[in-house]
């Protein structure tokens, strides 16, 4: 099992939400995780639960912080995990917003790429994982910089295949729908229980441990094997719809659904 090949891994967005749980699966695999995020404190304790957890508090859209961060660091697995969103279509995004999911969701998995693939090639072993979203792929209303910025990953998913070709390096997007996390509370800036309320109660959503099994899965498989992309949704969610609007005077009347 390719498990058995890999010695360590680098998580993003470690400190919580899906990022944490799969730190935690590739430490449970014997892996040693080095765990990126800001919160210092998050990190320690999740540290102090896995002897082969190592935290690293840093911002990963700071590309000296990071890049002094691996300069001793020989990673196996590359988990781009940490994500920002911010609600709201265009008309209503600042610089700000658009700037931070650039830098966040896009620039710095970029670079986290540009610095290790290297080292996987030389040593013809490694697997590069991108956790995107159903964003990605389908339009949902609003968020058009997450939207841009998980569709640029996507691409980045399959160019990342095309550029390492010929070596044993593999490359999987997973592309989950709304899972439940705390993201949610982060984006609308309100309380854990608020976001539950509204989010989670009375829906059958996907758990941070059903990522972190595809994760498992996606390098788990045979080495030959490379898994190009899992998109995982809850059984009750759909992407697309249709919405037609009309005009009545001057006011415009929207039919359907998002």
């Amino acid at each position: 099992m390719p498990f058995s090949d890999y010695k360590t891994a680098l998580v993003t967005g470690a400190s919580g939400g899906m990022g944490r749980g799969i730190a935690e699966r590739l430490a449970q695999k014997g892996l040693t995780v080095h765990a990126f995020a800001r919160s210092a404190e998050k990190l320690d304790e999740l540290a102090a639960q896995y002897d082969n957890i190592v935290p690293h508090a840093v911002d990963v859209t700071d590309l000296d912080a990071v890049t002094k961060e691996l300069e001793t660091l020989e990673i196996d697995v590359l988990v781009n995990c940490a994500g920002v969103s911010r609600p709201g279509s265009l008309l209503q995004s600042n610089a700000f917003d658009i700037d931070e999911q650039i830098d966040v969701n896009l620039r710095a998995c970029l670079h986290l790429a540009r610095l290790l693939l290297p080292g996987m090639m030389e040593r013809d072993n490694g697997h590069i994982l991108n956790i995107t979203s159903m964003a990605a792929h389908y339009e949902f209303g609003g968020h058009i910089a997450y939207h841009a910025t998980k569709a640029a990953m996507h691409t980045v998913s399959r160019q990342l295949r095309v550029d390492a070709f010929g070596r044993r390096v593999r490359v999987t997007e997973i592309s989950p729908g709304r899972v439940e996390t705390d993201i949610f509370a982060h984006v609308e800036k309100i309380s854990p229980e608020e976001a539950k309320a509204k989010y989670f109660e009375g829906f059958e959503m996907p758990q941070v441990s059903d990522i972190a099994d595809a994760v498992d899965y996606a390098i788990g498989t045979p080495k030959y094997v490379n898994i190009g992309m899992i998109e995982l949704l809850p059984i009750l969610q759909v992407p697309g719809g249709l919405r037609t609007a009309k005009r009545v005077g001057d006011d415009v009347i929207l039919t359907g659904n998002k």
